[in-house]
């Protein structure tokens, strides 16, 4: 594992020696000398695909249950069933559930007014011309799939940013048996796909970072090879161009369809976009230019925004292809109905999207309205009220309840609380650690939490739910693998010291594997006893 940088990229040498190719990648990449690609072997994909798998059954295992629409399934499961029918969202009336889930849907008519982009319900609707819509299985597989999904970018992410299998394994695990991540893999609501697209595009954005550093070396190294072994001054005043990035376009890509699910990504793109340029900046830097700062604003930057953000805006525009083909979507004919308002120079489909966007924006602003399971974004970092998505009581003898009195159905989106708490403790630890030595590491996890969490302390009065933290809770899972690997790291050459971090570490794997298997039944709906389910209530904003 490297999570310090090597002595070779420390150690000064001689000038025609640091303009090699060899000797740039050593800096850039953080490579001992010699080693001119990190690499797992088969082990970097067989333990990624392993965990994978195991989440995958842990998602899809009796997904089906409970057979009804818990929490937003009511609004997100209904409108992709409109959507398999018309392109965009119908009516229900008030009444429409039982109905719906007795296979006998009757809508309201005309078109409903939503206030999502379309992507996330597209998504829940493809599940369900898989398994039909007439069952949870239909409707929860999508959510299932990019849960599970998300377990192995989580992977490969800590395996390319530790250079560590056995740290890439541990974030897996720990994504895969975190209640969070899977109650929310496992119930028709958008944030999972959220939380997919963000650290998809954050591993391309890693792909990308050493593949552009490979480019820079590979070119530095040539100038200076045609000069004499040290290239010129002009060279060296702002570096060659860096044009053709095709993992960036990938990481923009994911990041259209994580703004095309919910616009709190928005976010994630000002983040990504910058720290991606950062990063590009200080390779620079570590490649001998001279004004790598203004590179940055007059080179890596212009570059990065008309390569990115065209695609973003384009595929997010795409996803709205359903309602701009239809002729009755709700709104779809403002610009005409309103001549001369709006943005009247746009085409009208285009203008009738606009003022669309202005209403949504608009409503989510000013949303205040009083709910049992809200919370704000501080009592986030303890888990201070998660939402309970499903509550039943079973008589004895119903659903195999065997207690002497009744028994409980449960599902919460609870977090295992070990990870949890220990994730927002990680987060602190963290700060201080990129504060001593502005390991890119730690600043590009704490990143990932500031595009999840700071933006919501924006709109204080609005209401809010805790399973919006899933757009970061990766990086929490990434800031523990991080300080787990600074604690067994032979940095430190103190075998005792190793040792005990090795003892330590592997005790808390551990105890986060029996805390989630105690949890588990809250997170499954499984039938418990009452006093079962009450022993897994430890806090009384819990319940």
């Amino acid at each position: 594992m490297s999570l310090v940088k090597s002595d070779a990229a420390r150690r000064v040498v001689d000038p025609k020696e640091a303009f090699t190719e060899e000797s740039l990648l050593s800096r850039l990449l953080e490579l001992p000398r010699g080693v001119q690609k990190w690499s797992a072997g088969r082990m970097g994909w067989i333990v990624p695909l392993v965990i994978t798998m195991l989440a995958g059954i842990m998602r899809f295992v009796n997904l089906d249950h409970p057979h009804a629409l818990i929490f937003d399934e009511t609004y997100y499961v209904k409108d992709a069933y409109t959507m398999l029918q018309a392109g965009y969202e119908l009516q229900w009336p008030d009444d429409a559930n039982p109905g719906f889930l007795a296979g006998n849907p009757v809508l309201a008519g005309g078109p409903e007014y939503v206030v999502h982009p379309p992507l996330g319900k597209w998504l829940i609707a493809l599940g369900m011309l898989v398994f039909g819509w007439e069952n949870g299985m239909g409707w929860r597989s999508g959510p299932a799939l990019f849960g599970t999904l998300s377990v192995l970018f989580v992977t490969l992410i800590a395996q390319r940013m530790f250079r560590s299998v056995g740290l890439g394994a541990m974030a897996g695990l720990f994504i895969a048996v975190d209640g969070h991540q899977l109650v929310l893999s496992r119930t028709g609501l958008l944030d999972i796909f959220l939380m997919f697209f963000a650290v998809a595009a954050f591993y391309f954005l890693l792909v990308d970072r050493d593949y552009g550093r490979r480019k820079l070396a590979a070119k530095v190294a040539a100038e200076a090879a045609a000069n004499g072994g040290i290239p010129t001054k002009k060279q060296l005043l702002y570096g060659p161009w860096i044009a053709w990035r095709p993992w960036r376009l990938v990481a923009a890509a994911m990041l259209a369809g994580a703004v095309s699910v919910k616009w709190s990504a928005l976010a994630f793109i000002a983040i990504f976009c910058l720290i991606a340029v950062w990063w590009d900046t200080q390779a620079r830097r570590q490649a001998g230019v001279k004004h790598w700062l203004s590179a940055a604003f007059f080179r890596d930057g212009p570059l990065a925004f008309i390569t990115m953000i065209p695609i973003i805006g384009v595929l997010y525009l795409s996803t709205w292809t359903g309602w701009i083909l239809s002729a009755d979507g709700y709104s779809r004919q403002w610009a005409a109905e309103h001549p001369g308002q709006g943005l009247s120079f746009l085409p009208n489909w285009l203008n009738s999207l606009a003022e669309y966007h202005r209403s949504a924006y608009a409503f989510h602003q000013s949303l205040q309205s009083d709910h049992d399971w809200e919370s704000g974004p501080f009592s986030w970092l303890a888990a201070g009220r998660p939402v309970l998505f499903y509550l039943e009581t079973r008589g004895v003898g119903v659903d195999g309840c065997t207690a002497a009195e009744t028994c409980r159905q449960a599902i919460t989106d609870l977090p295992n609380p070990l990870l949890w708490w220990t994730g927002s403790i990680a987060m602190v630890v963290l700060f201080i650690v990129w504060l001593g030595n502005r390991d890119w590491r730690a600043g590009a996890i704490l990143a990932g939490i500031a595009a999840g969490y700071l933006p919501w302390f924006m709109y204080p009065e609005r209401t809010m739910f805790f399973f919006y933290t899933i757009g970061y809770e990766a990086f929490l899972i990434l800031a523990i693998v991080y300080l787990a690997g600074r604690l067994i790291s032979r940095h430190y050459q103190d075998p005792v010291r190793q040792s005990a971090g090795i003892i330590a570490v592997g005790l808390f794997v551990v105890a986060v594997l029996l805390i989630s298997a105690f949890f588990w039944p809250v997170w499954t709906g499984e039938t418990i006893p009452y006093d079962q389910y009450r022993l897994r209530i430890w806090m009384p904003s819990w319940s």
